[in-house]
């Protein structure tokens, strides 16, 4: 792991360089005077950020409004996935977009309007992040996106305290995993998991995030590169192999669902839903990604407490193991890039601004979120699991690789890939699933 303590002497030189550009700048629209300056313009941020992530989004750019005078102005819609290239494309897109996949990036860029990164930004990109995050905001060896927030997909969420009293450990390896789940289904006559795979646009995405990790746990790397690139397709044996090891427990009736019901309740629980099941003791144990532990602040204890998050308190998290114990580390990530619509001289240096660390930290500590920024303070972060899932995405040594259903073509990815884990789960045979998933690619 890397150092939380970073040198920060690049933060005065990354304000110096927006303040000048503040004054220098020369406005090609938007709410622009006759001098160019950008004092006093509104750049509007659409995304599908709500709620109080929203506002603490909004909140991210106050120092940066200070600085040049630039008027910031994020609005979230739930909506957002589902509607952005129809308002691009009939003439209402917003200054800037922040889009939560890459496929989607590329439905943009598809339209012509979206503009390519200005020359600061993919300079601070190539400074502040891995490659292979540039990549994923880039189409036809054009970059237009650069990475925003980010997230650790491949989590299980336990008790400390109950691993404790039980005499358990955390597994080095996915069989010390499944040997795990049986200790606890032994020790405690029920199923030790919980799985929620309901979501209101988009039921079935928590499936294809274990599907993901075993993928890239059991095959590495390449292999999944080569998945996403639909070189290897879902029938593939290493596939198959995947589904077979998440099977090993999501099929299982003496595993799961805790809390719930039976494997089919899988289906109709939804997915922040095993927050509250794992805080109560209810479920030993649950796969999600790190934006999980807000659940955890609106969840309680079975004595009605709000659950102490941490390596010896009520809840906490381990990464998903893979296939040896002194292997590789891998992480399945997913994030947000922000793509402009407007190459006026106020979004140009909003989007600059976006790119650095600067602004990572200043979201960061506002709570519950993490960056894969290499440059930006981990130690900022709310919580120690928090500090801890971002100095691992920021560690040169893990091996990152992004959602694949999200890299997928849309027809794939959110399409017959989540239908695909819904049908599963509600009995349909792998070799069939696998058929049906990979047939979204002649629709």
């Amino acid at each position: 792991m890397i150092s939380s303590q970073r040198s920060r002497v690049i933060a005065p030189i990354a304000f110096i360089g927006i303040a000048g550009l503040a004054l220098a700048g020369c406005a090609e629209g938007g709410t622009s005077d006759d001098s160019g300056s950008v004092e006093g313009q509104t750049v509007q941020i659409a995304g599908g950020i709500t709620g109080v992530e929203a506002d603490d989004l909004n909140a991210s750019f106050e120092q940066f409004t200070a600085d040049t005078g630039i008027k910031v102005v994020y609005t979230g819609d739930k909506s957002f996935e589902g509607n952005i290239v129809t308002k691009v494309t009939g003439g209402s897109a917003p200054d800037i977009a922040i889009v939560p996949q890459p496929g989607l990036v590329k439905a943009l860029v598809d339209t012509g309007e979206v503009q390519p990164a200005p020359e600061a930004v993919e300079s601070n990109v190539d400074a502040n992040w891995s490659p292979d995050w540039k990549t994923y905001g880039t189409v036809d060896d054009v970059f237009y996106a650069a990475p925003m927030l980010g997230n650790v997909k491949g989590y299980v969420w336990y008790s400390p305290k109950q691993f404790a009293e039980w005499g358990v450990e955390i597994p080095t390896t996915y069989d010390e995993l499944l040997t795990l789940t049986q200790t606890i289904r032994d020790k405690t006559g029920a199923a030790p998991w919980c799985a929620g795979f309901a979501s209101d646009a988009a039921s079935g995405w928590p499936g294809t995030d274990w599907i993901e990790d075993l993928v890239l746990r059991q095959s590495g790397a390449d292999v999944y590169d080569q998945w996403v690139a639909n070189e290897v397709p879902f029938t593939d044996p290493k596939i198959k192999d995947a589904f077979d090891a998440v099977g090993e427990i999501l099929l299982n009736p003496d595993y799961v669902n805790a809390g719930y019901g039976d494997v089919k309740s899988i289906n109709s629980t939804a997915f922040a839903d095993v927050a509250a099941a794992v805080s109560d003791g209810r479920c030993a144990m649950t796969h999600q990604a790190s934006f999980l532990s807000a659940n955890f602040l609106e969840a309680k204890t079975a004595a009605g407490a709000t659950p102490e998050i941490g390596p010896e308190g009520d809840v906490y998290a381990f990464l998903l193991p893979g296939v040896e114990a002194d292997g590789e580390t891998f992480v399945e990530a997913g994030g947000e890039f922000v793509t402009a619509f407007s190459d006026s001289a106020a979004t140009q240096q909003v989007l600059e601004f976006m790119s650095t660390p600067e602004f990572a930290d200043a979201r960061v500590k506002l709570g519950g979120v993490i960056s894969a920024n290499k440059n930006a303070d981990p130690s900022l972060a709310s919580s120690q699991f928090l500090t801890e899932a971002m100095e691992l995405l920021q560690d040169p040594d893990t091996v990152v690789r992004f959602d694949a259903s999200d890299l997928m073509p849309a027809t794939v990815g959110n399409g017959s890939f989540w239908k695909g884990m819904v049908n599963w789960i509600d009995g349909r045979p792998t070799d069939q699933v696998l058929s049906d998933i990979q047939a979204g690619y002649d629709n």
